[in-house]
């Protein structure tokens, strides 16, 4: 009796990857596919599919490989739970960017093989990814490597203080409410379309920060969100009680952009909930800012440095800050991703405001199912 191979995805814009996908999976035995819904997709990427679910039902249960297809019946990051339960697979056959730890947990809960595609294109063919083939546009993503929170005139007010941003390349279609300044790209999206105009930078990210932050607006996102994602390179701003940074400065150097691109790595993590209040409980005093300042000031030195060791203790000294003055931040399952990852990693955070998303690692050493980032250079 064959195996019972299990996968899980969105499959819309079926392209070659997807089928050579489903073929790897299913040299191993009987490959089922379970398919996230409209409203899933909807909930977690914050877009419609370009196909309903009834035509991706239809198009991935006419493929060879597949021996049976089906809409999920659950909804979020673990939507297949219901029919995992159900169908009980031998093996769940996950790509590398669709990894979670809570994946690898409920698979060691039910006694079911963990196994990560080494994602092979068929033949000569190129590879693909629905991201790339959507083009939906090339605007960045950011990341907040440092000193988050002092973009808030409530924080640096107490004690001024740097934010060190990253913009990296849309290579990842990252979930919404995950701390990847989705909701600013996407006003970005609105105000450009497919990519940022030539232009003074610093003009067009306070045109996109103004324009995500209209008049009337009870709760102002950051100006790190569109400065992160206007400017390319490392940014470093420096704040002290205003919304926008008293100085910018820029670093495309390729040394330090290689060096950062090899030593971070991305852990996808559940997206935040709607009910997730960061605000709800707050510490926010000029010590604990001025813990926060000082970290940051810290991981710049370092990173101009390229110290691996000073880089890491300086992310994770930016992170407790972080979590003292917002413990809202960490909930007990986010603790348990950053207790497996400790041994794996030499520094960690989260990203952006918490409560799930992404876990952002420092490492000198690969980390076993990782995404890696491209640092926007120019």
């Amino acid at each position: 009796m064959n195996k019972k191979i299990f996968v899980s995805g969105c499959y819309d814009m079926l392209h070659s990857g997807h089928v050579a996908f489903f073929e790897e999976a299913a040299t191993l035995g009987d490959l089922y596919v379970g398919i996230g819904s409209d409203a899933t997709i909807s909930d977690l990427k914050g877009r419609k599919t370009i196909n309903t679910e009834q035509e991706r039902l239809y198009m991935v249960s006419s493929l060879k490989a597949v021996k049976c297809a089906f809409i999920n019946k659950g909804n979020g990051s673990l939507d297949f739970k219901d029919d995992i339960h159900e169908l009980k697979p031998d093996v769940f056959f996950v790509n590398e960017d669709g990894h979670t730890p809570e994946k690898e947990n409920m698979c060691k809960e039910l006694g079911i093989e963990y196994i990560v595609s080494r994602r092979i294109p068929h033949g000569n063919l190129p590879v693909r990814s629905t991201t790339a083939l959507r083009k939906e546009c090339n605007i960045p993503y950011r990341i907040d490597l440092a000193g988050g929170w002092l973009d808030q005139p409530y924080v640096s007010k107490h004690h001024p203080g740097p934010v060190l941003t990253i913009s990296i390349e849309p290579d990842y279609d990252f979930n919404d409410r995950s701390g990847m300044s989705t909701s600013t790209r996407k006003k970005a999206i609105e105000l450009w379309q497919t990519d940022i105009p030539v232009g003074d930078r610093e003009k067009l990210a306070k045109t996109l920060f103004c324009y995500e932050n209209p008049p009337g607006k009870t709760e102002i996102s950051g100006s790190q969100d569109s400065l992160g994602i206007v400017m390319p390179g490392l940014s470093r701003l420096d704040y002290n009680g205003n919304y926008w940074p008293e100085k910018i400065h820029s670093v495309f150097d390729s040394d330090i952009m290689d060096w950062l691109e090899e030593h971070i790595h991305i852990i996808f993590l559940s997206p935040r909930s709607w009910e997730y209040s960061v605000l709800s409980e707050t510490y926010i005093d000029a010590a604990n800012a001025g813990v926060l300042s000082e970290a940051a000031n810290e991981c710049w030195d370092a990173i101009m440095e390229k110290d691996i060791v000073k880089f890491s203790g300086s992310v994770r000294k930016s992170f407790e800050a972080q979590i003292k003055m917002f413990p809202k931040m960490i909930d007990d399952k986010v603790m348990e991703n950053i207790e497996y990852y400790r041994s794996k990693a030499l520094g960690w955070k989260l990203s952006g405001a918490g409560g799930g998303g992404y876990l952002i690692l420092i490492s000198d050493k690969p980390v076993d199912n990782s995404l890696k980032i491209r640092i926007r250079r120019v």
